[in-house]
């Protein structure tokens, strides 16, 4: 028996096959436009951390790779859906069948999405429980670390004295923060012929920021420039410490709103001793 001819293509039937098409083109920037805040929320939960201590920035890395894998499936679907439409249009104008299989572009992208959705379902699981159980020892050491009376906080490094040092100077050089010295106490005890566990004191500022806090409460001059102590104790630990911002608002009733002047050494701190 003979096959049925194909009847010829009507309009109707090319302009469903543009339809499909621009569809498949705004699913194709759907996907590279939410791939690329993706992407960006990563960058911006780094910047993020360095005014928020505690967040283990390397957490939020993977967010990079999932935005970049959804920004190139997104162009990949762009692409494959204008090969498929300009295949369907010869097939079309050739009186084949042209929905005689589903649409493997379809399948495809239903797939890696499934796949894509699935890495990121676990990759939060599995960041959930450590960056809690992280922030929560942080909080923990820092609270158990302050003393309210005189508010003074200390923060474990996870590094040596020398490049605790290191990681604050190069912070303040990125951030245009001018470093006025570095007392080596340690240092000078060994000069006098006297045995101390080593131990120094950063003296930064920034006039920007110490200026307007001076006009509005000329007593902080008192605690300005701003200083972090790195030393190591009698077990070898290295600690961080300098007082806290609240403590200084209340010491000299700063306005809230010049509290984040000073606030940056919280930030200071948390970078350096991750």
């Amino acid at each position: 028996m003979d096959k049925p001819e194909q009847s010829p293509a009507t309009p109707r039937d090319y302009l469903a096959a543009e339809r499909t098409f621009l569809a498949w083109i705004r699913t194709g920037l759907a996907l590279m436009g939410l791939g690329f805040v993706l992407a960006r929320f990563g960058i911006f939960l780094r910047q993020f951390n360095f005014i928020r201590p505690g967040i283990p920035t390397a957490s939020f890395a993977p967010s990079l790779w999932f935005g970049t894998a959804l920004l190139l499936l997104g162009v990949a679907v762009c692409l494959w859906s204008l090969s498929r439409y300009l295949r369907l249009v010869r097939s079309m104008r050739a009186g084949s069948a042209s929905f005689s299989h589903p649409s493997m572009l379809a399948v495809a992208v239903a797939s890696i999405l499934a796949v894509l959705g699935l890495a990121m379902g676990y990759y939060l699981m599995s960041t959930r429980h450590v960056a809690a159980g992280g922030t929560s020892r942080i909080q923990q050491e820092v609270s158990m670390s302050t003393i309210t009376d005189n508010g003074v906080v200390r923060v474990a490094s996870h590094h040596t004295v020398p490049d605790t040092i290191g990681k604050l100077e190069s912070v303040l050089q990125a951030k245009n923060v001018k470093l006025f010295t570095v007392v080596d106490h340690s240092g000078e005890a060994e000069k006098a012929g006297l045995k101390m566990p080593e131990t120094k004191l950063l003296i930064f500022g920034n006039p920007k920021a110490g200026t307007p806090l001076m006009l509005a409460a000329p007593s902080i001059a008192l605690d300005l420039p701003l200083k972090i102590l790195v030393a190591e104790d009698a077990d070898g630990k290295v600690w961080i410490s300098y007082n806290s911002p609240a403590y200084f608002q209340r010491r000299h009733n700063l306005p809230a709103d010049l509290l984040p002047n000073i606030a940056v050494i919280e930030a200071l701190v948390s970078n350096a001793a991750q």
